[in-house]
């Protein structure tokens, strides 16, 4: 997901590491807040790869910094990144996936259906496993509990998505 938010705070304005650091605190804080040692190695990984371009400045304090720039594949990686799989594991996919529908402003309007019928697709499939924990009668008390509370956060997402859907449809 770091490449994701880096690459979709370059795609609307240059920043230094530090910037993206903050547009990124600033934009997402409730969905995640990466240290700037997650987001160093992404970025020079992302500049590696020819997503992103870096150049050197002096600052107004006689300092050398950097600032980076999304580049033509860099915006193709980003809408890649929007569209690619979900993970796997259930803990991480509802920051992910809002985290992605926050940034698909910058999807065509052809592509944006494609994600909402991958993300519906995973949150039902995520909702009905979390149903049947519920349901299961070898749970004990407090573990279903926790499990019909992920079943309503999961019902909420779906909500959502079909409210967006029904939005865009209009």
């Amino acid at each position: 997901m770091i490449n994701l938010l880096i690459l979709y705070e370059l795609s609307k304005k240059v920043l230094t590491m530090y910037g993206i650091s903050a547009n990124i605190k600033s934009e997402f804080s409730v969905l995640t807040t990466p240290s700037i040692g997650t987001i160093k190695p992404a970025l020079k990984k992302l500049e590696l790869c020819g997503f992103v371009s870096a150049q050197k400045f002096m600052s107004g304090g006689g300092r050398p910094s950097t600032c980076y720039a999304i580049t033509e594949p860099g915006k193709t990686a980003l809408k890649n990144e929007l569209l690619s799989p979900l993970p796997e594991n259930p803990i991480q996919f509802l920051a992910n996936a809002r985290v992605r529908l926050y940034c698909a402003e910058i999807l065509s309007t052809g592509d944006f259906p494609e994600l909402l019928k991958m993300l519906k697709r995973k949150t039902e499939a995520l909702m009905a496993e979390s149903r049947r924990l519920v349901e299961d009668d070898n749970i004990k008390f407090y573990p279903k509990m926790v499990f019909d509370n992920i079943t309503c956060e999961y019902e909420n997402f779906y909500s959502l998505l079909e409210g967006i859907e029904h939005a865009c449809n209009r």
